[in-house]
């Protein structure tokens, strides 16, 4: 696996994967996400459904959580777990846990990791975790680590011990990885741990570089246990530390303003939990991420004045006439609409029943939508907002009917894809700083 950056900006890094994969035929581009699934498949979705998206990333991202119970099976049908689950074509990254469903913290000990699966839980020896690698066949995995959400703060010697386990982990992977003709085409991925502790961090990943892993993984980020300035410090630090020619993955990372954050602090790869979580909350991803201007906006742009002046005479004789300040922020919204934002205003705020203002979708489960006849957002060209309404997704979430979710997921995979390919168009078209300002806009 090589990294090849085309260009470095103030850390934002944009390039490309190449010889990728057990058998060195994959590419990938940078800034990317990966295809979360759950016990193996997109949820919600069928492999015919799924081929309905545009965009889809190569890297599908398998977690031991969901499918280490199927150990058994997998070492029994002998072929690998893509082929297992009809993705024989597709590059496997496996992890520990599964970013949707975070793992109560306390049961990681020296010699073991747990996790939960359908079953409870799953107490994993370094034997079994690399029994499973083998019997799995994946063509990236991280190696077995203490990563464990941490409370706020949690104890120096805690956080010690956890980058020592993680490292020592990491030789006892390395060992049998070395040794193994299954997983000698594979890369196994470093972790680096140290909680909300700098030197720690840096610990982690100064020990983590000098072992001969494919990647590193920025874990134990997750969650809301550090403040936003904390963990992008952190992020910034650990990244300034790392060889620029090997990709750096992060997890429990996935809102659009934190996405940018990240990659502005030269991360690589995100999972792609963020959709589903979205989708399980019957809500639809709304966010406007065109950054640039359509020419056909501008064209409205100039003939915004007349038309509101006309607006104006017309009302003039029983109100009061539009002022400027009104006019100019119906002509952005206007802009704003016609780029796919849907529903979103100038701050892209959508309130929902309760009051509360939530950013980067709208709730369709929200009675205002029991009426309303438009896509899910204007302009998107998903098979959902192609063929149905919010009306009808509201109708089908009120019914609790199973269809409300594939669709909602067939939509927010698709835009949440043209999300990461806006970030590598800005990144080539040097407008990253743009496209971070229309988010933040969004942001509650």
């Amino acid at each position: 696996m090589k990294l090849i950056l085309s260009s470095v900006v103030n850390g934002c890094r944009h390039g490309k994967l190449i010889e990728v994969g057990r058998k060195g035929s994959k590419s990938l581009d940078i800034p990317g996400c990966l295809l979360y699934t759950r016990t193996g498949t997109a949820p919600h979705l069928t492999h015919d459904t799924l081929s309905l998206i545009e965009g889809v990333p190569e890297p599908v991202h398998l977690t031991l959580s969901t499918l280490a119970e199927h150990q058994e099976v997998l070492e029994e049908y002998k072929e690998g777990i893509g082929k297992f689950i009809g993705m024989p074509d597709s590059l496997i990254y496996c992890s520990v846990n599964d970013p949707a469903s975070p793992c109560p913290s306390g049961y990681n000990t020296n010699k073991t990791v747990s996790v939960w699966g359908g079953g409870g839980r799953i107490e994993l020896t370094l034997s079994k975790f690399m029994a499973i690698q083998q019997a799995f066949k994946p063509d990236w995995y991280h190696c077995m680590a203490d990563g464990e959400p941490l409370p706020p703060r949690s104890s120096r010697k805690r956080i010690n011990k956890s980058v020592d386990r993680t490292l020592g982990f990491l030789d006892e992977c390395l060992k049998v990885h070395q040794n193994s003709e299954v997983l000698k085409n594979a890369e196994i991925i470093g972790v680096i741990e140290g909680g909300d502790i700098l030197e720690e961090r840096l610990r982690s990943a100064r020990e983590t570089m000098k072992r001969p892993v494919g990647g590193f993984l920025l874990d134990g980020l997750q969650g809301e246990s550090m403040t936003d300035d904390l963990k992008l410090d952190l992020i910034s630090s650990v990244t300034g530390e790392l060889p620029v020619d090997k990709p750096r993955l992060i997890h429990g990372i996935g809102k659009p303003d934190e996405v940018l954050e990240c990659v502005s602090r030269g991360v690589d790869l995100f999972e792609g939990f963020f959709p589903y979580q979205v989708t399980e909350q019957g809500k639809a991803l709304s966010f406007n991420f065109k950054y640039k201007v359509d020419p056909e906006a501008e064209e409205e742009k100039s003939l915004a004045v007349p038309l509101h002046q006309i607006q104006g005479q017309q009302l003039s004789s029983t109100c009061t006439s539009v002022t400027h300040e009104q006019c100019e922020k119906n002509h952005i919204f206007a802009m704003l609409h016609r780029n796919g934002s849907g529903d979103n205003d100038v701050g892209s705020k959508t309130s929902d029943c309760d009051g509360k203002v939530k950013a980067f979708s709208i709730d369709l489960k929200n009675e205002q939508f029991r009426d309303d006849f438009s896509p899910l957002v204007e302009g998107c060209p998903c098979y959902c907002c192609k063929n149905h309404t919010r009306a009808y997704l509201y109708h089908l979430l009120l019914t609790n009917e199973l269809l409300a979710g594939v669709l909602l997921m067939i939509h927010n995979l698709h835009h949440y894809f043209a999300f990461f390919q806006s970030i590598r168009d800005a990144l080539k078209d040097g407008c990253l700083k743009d496209l971070k300002e229309l988010i933040a806009k969004q942001k509650v």
